[in-house]
């Protein structure tokens, strides 16, 4: 005989352990069920193991999807500041760090155990390590076939996420499943990733890695600014991760190096001052020596500032304003923090996040075509999203 419950969510992640308290809330007989040995293994490693919770400026406008429009609703109904009265009245300590990112004093471990105790208080259960077998709608109910033995409900979550980090176990569940009811799937690729370059220009910019830079990355009309850093296979840091989610493999991108320094000013009034010193002397006070160092040397600029011909001035402040870099790649899925593209919004309700053609089905979280920027937006859009499902599952 199978179990009964109203809702059965498939993934003790963010938004699934949210729409369970919400589902629960309402009376609903919920049941979370994960493969995990344990829950919020992604709220658990984020923010360096604080967790960046959420955004403070989170809003539409800081979302890629094939259809902007969808997020709107679920998240103009449950806001940042929602979500930071909860983790108040658990009595987490936080802080605000840089562009509105809300992190936890102590531990990300608190907010997974704050929405275990509301689990807990809303009487949904959690069953771990539970693979799924299959699932199955006969038009009436879905059954879904665990390793632990079989469970019907009226209502089905899928909360599995997308294929960023799989050592942590993530998979393509939930596209397979969209894909088993009819629902299509946009283009998935790796998104806030770290980009590659190739063995010349890793050859050329040896010495780098470790290296980071206030910069401006752009591509097309999209740009961040925020630190950049080169590494052994190419560049990483917020900026570069942000402006990875709008770029393609073999795509231009262009940095500004040092965005608050006047370069142009800075190299007339050392050429007047003391045009003895190098240029790279010149650079380093304003950047670390080992990029000044790379850039002079690329531009075949030797010998003291005042004998640099004006030509070569031009093309080191060129450098300096846009730098262009043509990444052929990136780290992939292995290092990326979200998967791009998902479950079609097309084929959701943006109110309930319910399947439009078949009752009782819902998809939530980073499983949908809905990705934020890096800085705590993705998870509330987890909180959102899960709570939106939670109040119609």
């Amino acid at each position: 005989m199978a179990e009964r419950r109203d809702v059965v969510i498939i993934g003790a992640g963010a938004a699934g352990m949210m729409c369970a308290i919400e589902a629960g809330r309402r009376g609903r007989r919920v049941l979370v069920v994960d493969h995990a040995r344990a829950p919020g293994e992604k709220i658990r490693i984020s923010g360096g193991g604080r967790c960046n919770f959420t955004n403070i400026h989170a809003g539409p406008k800081n979302f890629l999807s094939a259809n902007p429009h969808f997020c709107k609703s679920a998240l103009a109904r449950y806001t940042p500041r929602d979500f930071l009265d909860l983790v108040e009245r658990h009595r987490i300590p936080w802080h605000e760090k840089t562009l509105g990112q809300l992190f936890c004093d102590n531990s990300a471990k608190d907010i997974i155990a704050m929405l275990l105790a509301e689990m807990n208080a809303a009487d949904a259960e959690l069953r771990l390590s539970t693979p799924i077998g299959a699932i199955e709608h006969d038009g009436r109910a879905f059954r879904v076939v665990t390793d632990a033995g079989t469970v019907e409900a009226s209502s089905l979550v899928i909360a599995t996420g997308g294929k960023s980090i799989p050592k942590m176990g993530a998979t393509a569940f939930a596209y397979r499943i969209a894909e088993q009811f009819g629902l299509a799937v946009t283009e998935t690729r790796a998104g806030l990733v770290p980009l590659t370059l190739d063995p010349a220009t890793l050859a050329a910019h040896e010495g780098l890695p470790g290296v980071a830079v206030d910069v401006i990355a752009r591509h097309g009309k999209t740009e961040f600014r925020e630190a950049a850093l080169f590494t052994h296979r190419g560049l990483s840091g917020p900026a570069i991760l942000q402006i990875s989610s709008y770029w393609r493999e073999g795509e231009e991108i262009a940095l500004t190096l040092c965005p608050d320094v006047d370069f142009a000013a800075v190299v007339a009034a050392a050429r007047r001052e003391n045009g003895r010193q190098a240029m790279q002397t010149v650079l380093a006070e304003h950047m670390p020596k080992k990029l000044a160092q790379l850039l002079v040397a690329e531009l075949g600029i030797d010998g003291p500032l005042a004998e640099q011909p004006g030509r070569r001035i031009d093309a080191l402040l060129q450098r300096l304003r846009d730098w262009r870099l043509r990444p052929p790649g990136s780290e992939g899925y292995r290092t990326a923090e979200v998967t791009l593209g998902g479950v079609d919004t097309a084929a959701l309700d943006s109110r309930s996040m319910a399947a439009k053609a078949v009752p009782g089905l819902y998809f939530i979280g980073e499983a949908v075509d809905v990705t934020g920027w890096l800085g705590g937006y993705n998870f509330q859009w987890a909180w959102a999203s899960g709570h939106a499902a939670g109040g119609y599952a």
